[in-house]
């Protein structure tokens, strides 16, 4: 949030600043899956570092949803610098997260579910319901986030930031608390196969 007039394309064009972003950042994720970056940018991981990771990455998410719930909350109390500061931590984290999660995946590789059929299918349900909010989510995120970033509060009240922060954060937080359900099925509840280096778009 600014607290002085900020001026620069960021803030004069948020939408594009906000495509730009999402281009990139999609564009790293599809290119580490589809083989475009070099494997060799990667550490090669064990299995014991796999399940390290996997582990991290739902640790992150959960405080992720912790501090987006916080930030709703502050900002429902009026609360802008706390709501700010909650905010912002939310998406250092979610960069961390998404470190740690091309690193397993990139540098390791994917565990695929294993068990009965209707445990099965409600975790595909679930994953496939998160990977739609998480694509969803990262746009609307990032435009809520430059909004936020080069406008002082009183600018805010003229902008759409706080119609689309709505968007943003109900996504990102039912998008992260169906990625942390899935964590727990496939690490801790069911059974699992690891396929090394495998393209496969699952968040654990």
């Amino acid at each position: 949030m600014a607290t002085a007039d900020v001026t620069g394309p960021a803030k004069d064009y948020p939408r594009a600043t906000a495509v730009i972003l999402t281009v990139l950042g999609y564009g790293l994720v599809l290119g580490t899956f589809a083989g475009v970056v070099p494997g060799s940018i990667y550490p090669d991981l064990t299995l014991a570092q796999v399940n390290l990771l996997s582990h991290a990455i739902a640790a992150v998410n959960t405080v992720t949803t912790v501090l987006l719930v916080a930030g709703w909350y502050y900002i429902r109390q009026d609360k802008v610098r706390k709501h700010a500061v909650a905010m912002s931590s939310a998406f250092i984290l979610i960069l961390v997260f998404l470190v740690l999660y091309l690193t397993k995946v990139g540098g390791g590789g994917t565990k695929e579910f294993v068990g009965p059929a209707l445990p099965y299918y409600t975790y595909l349900a679930m994953l496939a319901i998160h990977i739609f909010l998480s694509i969803l989510a990262v746009p609307v995120v990032l435009y809520t986030l430059v909004l936020g970033i080069t406008h002082t509060p009183a600018e805010l009240r003229e902008t759409s930031h706080r119609r689309v922060g709505r968007i943003a954060a109900s996504s990102w937080i039912l998008s992260l608390t169906l990625g942390v359900v899935a964590y727990v099925l496939l690490n801790h509840v069911y059974d699992w196969e690891f396929t090394a280096a495998a393209v496969v778009f699952v968040p654990f």
